[in-house]
Parts: C-alpha cells; structure tokens; sequence
C-alpha cells in the first residue's frame, strides 16, 4: 500500500482512497464543480497526483487544505490513510459561530402568516 516517489493515481481516486470524500463519486462530481485544485490550479477527476502536490477542496462548508505524503489507489483504514497527508487545514468554525437555520417539525403543516414573520427574523438576523 505504500507508494514509490515517481507513482501517481487519479486525483478523484485519492480523494476517496484517504477518505477526504466518501464516495469516489462524489470525488468526481467535485473536481467537475471546481471545488478541487492541485498546486493552485482547477483540476479535471482524471489529473494525476503525485507526492509533495498541494490540493485543496471545498468540501462539507469549509476549505481543505492538504499535501500528499504517500500516493495510494486503494482505499484503506482511517489510520493508514491519515499517514498519506499532512492537514494544513484551518481549523473548522466554532459551533457558535454557524447560523441558525429555521426548522420546522415534520408534520407541522404549511407555516401560518406569524410562523413565515417568525422566519424571515431568523434569515434577517442570519445575515
């Protein structure tokens, strides 16, 4: 499972083989989106990756900044795949500091004309 220095894989691939993104799928569908770029430049899913590459991902609301320690095409155990980068990431936003979102209880039926003024406080005060 360990690489040699001049092997490469799939960018979409090693996304999901160190578990940065749960589905190779979804690895895919985010390089299509732009949300992936190797060494500052947006990548296609089929770009190569390759040890000491830079790649950041906009994935899950917050940036993922993250340099490839070992080339892998399998994926592997959570331990095994934390030893294949290094996380220069910052840190995620407190809880605290995330909006409020307005919820409603299933079954709850359409909103009344005090429940849409209610809401549109919280979305005016989420701003």
């Amino acid at each position: 499972m360990a690489s040699d220095e001049g092997t490469t894989t799939r960018i979409d691939s090693w996304l999901w083989s160190v578990r940065l993104i749960k589905t190779r799928s979804a690895a895919t569908t985010a390089c299509r989106a732009g949300h992936v770029r190797v060494n500052g430049d947006r990548v296609k899913a089929a770009h190569a990756v390759r040890g000491g590459d830079e790649v950041r991902l906009r994935h899950g609301g917050r940036e993922r900044i993250v340099v490839v320690a070992k080339v892998i095409r399998k994926r592997v155990g959570a331990s095994v795949a934390a030893e294949c980068f290094v996380d220069n990431s910052p840190p995620p936003p407190p809880r605290e500091e995330t909006p409020v979102a307005a919820h409603r209880d299933r079954g709850a039926g359409r909103p009344t004309k005090r429940d849409r003024r209610e809401i549109e406080q919280l979305m005016l005060r989420g701003r």
